[in-house]
């Protein structure tokens, strides 16, 4: 009962709407993460811990997405149209970069070179997939936005890999870093802003500067959305994401602020709230992970977006590309479409008049 009256309490406040949107806003996409089975057989018999059932989903199937996971995730898109005519659009919050282990350990650690994205998906012989984002963005169906440069606490990570920590130099043998590690604070790698030492920040803005450059150069364009890997984020980050462009930034309804050293500031938002940088906030409200077994995710989701409408809110559905991807497990792919059609399937019957934005469309609206 105080799970749903806080769940309810937290669709109160911010811009409210009468028009039923939809915004998918799918995180993770780019990075390396789990890069095969293999890797992960050999990190496990090395005890490397994989965490609990949770983060086990990433570790057993979130991997570089290829050309069939493209093709079926737009297919399934394909099969539906909101009110307008369109398809649903996944807003794709993906990193542009991984690290470059070869230089790294060539440089014995000293300092950290990174590689764009697409030279990854080149090495792992991928180089069809990035055709798909190109064929995704011109059909809008899948319209990359920023996540990060990588999606790695790098100044973290290079620490624990200088004071030769065993389970990290294992995992980077492997060319990874994403098992369930956990330092003396609790700062899990995969969280690329939060902040271990204050003057971690400093190295932060120029993480976020680089990676928007590097953004533009691949897509084309630059972007205006930003959701920070985790969640963890310094807000002095900010006047950084605006200065090279974000006009929109996601956060949790309650956001713990990292400030170095374990140190915790707890700031508010809500949907439409803005900076004093000007940009506006865009909260999610709606969760869809059906890669986790542990309940039914379209029923779970449905309820979700009747809450959000009920509350005359933009329903902003939260999910991963751990879901979508097939490359370690094409079942589970076949599972996260399936889940998916059944998901907009229902959301077109229970509303007809729904209509399907991106988050940065969504932003225009909340900028008017």
């Amino acid at each position: 009962m105080i799970k749903k009256l806080i769940k309810n309490a937290s669709n109160i406040p911010g811009w409210r709407t009468n028009r039923k949107i939809i915004v998918i806003e799918s995180d993770d996409w780019g990075s390396i993460r789990m890069p095969s089975n293999d890797t992960r057989t050999k990190l496990v018999s090395q005890g490397l811990p994989m965490g609990d059932n949770e983060r086990q989903r990433y570790t057993n199937y979130d991997t570089l997405a290829s050309k069939e996971d493209f093709e079926v995730l737009f297919d399934t898109l394909k099969k539906h149209k909101d009110i307008q005519g369109n398809n649903p659009k996944i807003t794709a919050v993906s990193v542009v970069a991984n690290p470059d282990f070869e230089k790294i350990k060539d440089n014995n650690f000293k300092e950290y070179y990174y590689e764009p994205f697409t030279e990854t998906l080149a090495r792992y012989g991928l180089d069809d997939a990035f055709k798909m984002w190109q064929v995704g963005i011109k059909e809008d169906l899948f319209v990359p936005q920023f996540h990060g440069r990588e999606h790695l606490n790098v100044a973290v990570w290079l620490r624990d890999l200088q004071k030769g920590d065993k389970q990290t130099l294992e995992a980077f043998k492997e060319q990874c870093w994403g098992f369930a590690n956990e330092n003396k604070l609790g700062i899990d790698y995969q969280a690329a802003f939060d902040v271990e030492f204050k003057e971690d920040i400093q190295y932060q803005k120029l993480v976020i500067k680089e990676g928007l450059a590097l953004f533009e150069k691949i897509h084309g364009y630059r972007a205006d959305f930003f959701v920070p890997p985790n969640g963890p984020f310094n807000n002095q980050l900010e006047e950084t994401a605006a200065n090279s462009g974000i006009e929109y930034m996601s956060a949790s309804k309650i956001q713990k602020e990292p400030q170095g050293q374990g140190k915790l500031k707890t700031k508010f938002h809500w949907l439409g709230q803005s900076n004093r940088h000007g940009q506006k906030y865009i909260t999610r409200n709606c969760f869809f992970e059906p890669s986790d077994s542990s309940k039914d995710w379209v029923e779970s989701c449905l309820a979700d977006i009747t809450l959000a409408f009920k509350y005359k809110k933009a329903a902003v559905i939260s999910t991963h590309r751990v879901n979508f991807t097939g490359s370690l497990d094409s079942l589970n792919r076949d599972d996260g479409n399936k889940k998916l059609a059944a998901l907009l399937k229902k959301i077109t019957n229970n509303w007809p008049n729904v209509e399907f934005l991106t988050s940065s469309e969504l932003g225009k609206e909340l900028s008017k």
